[in-house]
């Protein structure tokens, strides 16, 4: 599944989200700590997205954003967390 991710940012909260009908049916969201670091503390997809790789999108779409703003991530999900452990092509993006 492609998916259309969002990215949206109020104050010092963001997310990654996909829609449909106009009901988030996954996200990942983060805080921000400093204008150039974000810890990533939750990721969430529908039960019947499940295993299509829409979080692996997700973090994608983070990782770009982190890398196209130069901003820094610290991985508190446990999924995002074992992503970064697997995949040491996505790691420059770490605190």
């Amino acid at each position: 599944m492609q998916a259309d991710i969002r990215h949206h940012e109020t104050g010092s909260r963001g997310s990654f989200e996909l829609q449909r009908e106009g009901r988030r049916i996954a996200e990942m969201t983060y805080h921000r700590t400093s204008p150039s670091l974000v810890v990533v503390d939750h990721t969430f997809v529908d039960p019947a997205l499940r295993g299509q790789g829409v979080a692996r999108q997700l973090q994608d779409a983070m990782v770009a954003w982190a890398r196209d703003t130069g901003n820094k991530v610290v991985p508190v999900c446990s999924y995002v967390k074992a992503r970064f452990d697997q995949d040491a092509s996505i790691r420059d993006v770490l605190a």
